[in-house]
């Protein structure tokens, strides 16, 4: 359990406090609504405050307490997720981790003021679309999620895995039997 734990307050505290750092950086040295590039050009910056969901899709007029609401309720959901993993199961723990610490990093700029999330790395022209301006608390979450899904049909396939093992065993046993 301390393994756990440890993995979980290194990955959580590490990505939450990327998140706050970039996001106060981006708020003192950007302006809102221009882009600036980072890294020869290949990173655009462009501070955006989104009040919807991910990629901007919008919400009913009393979607602020709701998206509060619902990240509360995730990341209860997510402590469910995390006490219930093996202590060895270390991807399922750092997605875990990721997820958690990326709500809590949109959280926190949905409770402290009505302006929304703190977005500000993009938009990307990816020639047929422009890529969302996003946040670290955003990667976070993707990763995590990916990660996350991984870890779980991995855990769906250790059952089915086992079975075809025992079925094969029963097999060579009926066969040196017979």
């Amino acid at each position: 359990m301390r393994h756990k734990l440890w993995i979980a307050a290194c990955v959580l505290g590490g990505v939450l406090a990327l998140d706050i750092v970039t996001k106060r950086w981006a708020l003192v040295e950007l302006a809102h609504g221009f882009t600036e590039h980072a890294a020869n050009g290949w990173v655009p910056l462009t501070l955006a405050f989104n009040t919807g969901i991910a990629f901007g899709l919008g919400v009913p007029a009393a979607g602020r307490w709701f998206l509060i609401a619902a990240s509360v309720f995730v990341v209860v959901m997510l402590a469910g997720l995390f006490h219930s993993a093996r202590p060895n199961d270390w991807l399922r723990v750092t997605s875990v981790a990721l997820v958690t610490a990326g709500a809590l990093g949109n959280l926190i700029d949905r409770v402290r003021w009505e302006r929304g999330v703190v977005d500000f790395i993009g938009p990307f022209d990816l020639g047929f679309m422009h890529w969302p301006i996003f946040n670290v608390a955003d990667m976070a979450i993707t990763t995590g999620a990916l990660l996350l899904g991984l870890s779980l049909w991995r855990e769906d396939a250790r059952p089915a895995a086992a079975a075809a093992a025992l079925e094969r065993a029963n097999a060579g046993a009926e066969e040196s039997g017979a």
